[in-house]
């Protein structure tokens, strides 16, 4: 079996109908086990208090919007290559949804630095980058809708999607090119392993992360659907009006 087989509409449409229950499940199952063992049944922290809690919201939402634009970009890569009507409206589909992510992030960020910081908002080179980030979302979505001919709507998206992804890259690693930042480093180094988040926090973050993941793909999934859909819904209307 090729994972080629599932450009085809038809195939992508019967694999999503069939996983979307349990992905719905799982994916609300771990986002409330980590928030509620996150915010409920850890204690606070002894620098921050109970403003360390924010991390359960903060750091998967934050996570999610530039592993979004990444999985955005891979999807508008593949529809400039092989013409794969259905890796573009994955592009598009995920769009909105990393968008809201970005949000969440920006507001408990900022919600989360006012009592560390002293402000909700400085012009640091992970925040900037972030929020030039959530503009290249408003860009991608705007692109979409304003541009009636769907295949020149996803090439010309999927260019501006290859220039925000520098910015999807300084979101991830601005702390590590600049050190003079306020942002603090990622507590979860992937390059390393190590992490300066201890275990009573840690686990109810991972399935907190998991949790958004799953629930970033469900969400994908759904709207690539719905997507397929309303093409072919555009489609037959389109056929109605020329017989």
């Amino acid at each position: 079996m090729s994972l080629w087989e599932y450009a085809n509409p038809v195939k992508f449409l019967r694999l999503s109908e069939k996983v979307l229950p349990t992905l719905w499940v799982a994916s609300i199952a771990c986002v409330c086990t980590g928030l509620v063992w996150g915010f409920f049944f850890t204690p606070d922290d002894f620098r921050q208090g109970s403003t360390v809690k924010i991390i359960y919201i903060h750091v998967p939402s934050a996570l999610m919007a530039i592993n979004a634009w990444f999985m955005m970009l891979i999807a508008s890569l593949i529809w400039l290559v092989r013409r794969h009507h259905v890796s573009a409206l994955a592009a598009k589909g995920a769009a909105p949804v990393g968008m809201i992510m970005t949000v969440i992030a920006l507001v408990t960020g900022a919600i989360w630095g006012q009592p560390m910081w002293g402000t909700w908002w400085a012009w640091d080179p992970r925040l900037t980058s972030f929020l030039i980030l959530f503009l290249f979302y408003l860009g991608y979505m705007a692109l979409w809708a304003a541009i009636e001919d769907p295949d020149s709507a996803a090439d010309l998206t999927s260019v501006l999607c290859l220039v925000g992804s520098v910015f999807a890259v300084l979101s991830r690693y601005a702390v590590n090119f600049w050190n003079q930042g306020l942002h603090q480093g990622t507590s979860i180094p992937v390059a390393t392993g190590e992490r300066t988040v201890s275990d009573v926090f840690f686990v109810p973050l991972l399935i907190a992360m998991v949790g958004f993941g799953l629930l970033f793909v469900t969400l994908v999934l759904y709207r690539t659907g719905t997507e397929i859909r309303l093409r072919r819904a555009r489609a037959l209307m389109a056929r109605e009006g020329q017989s």
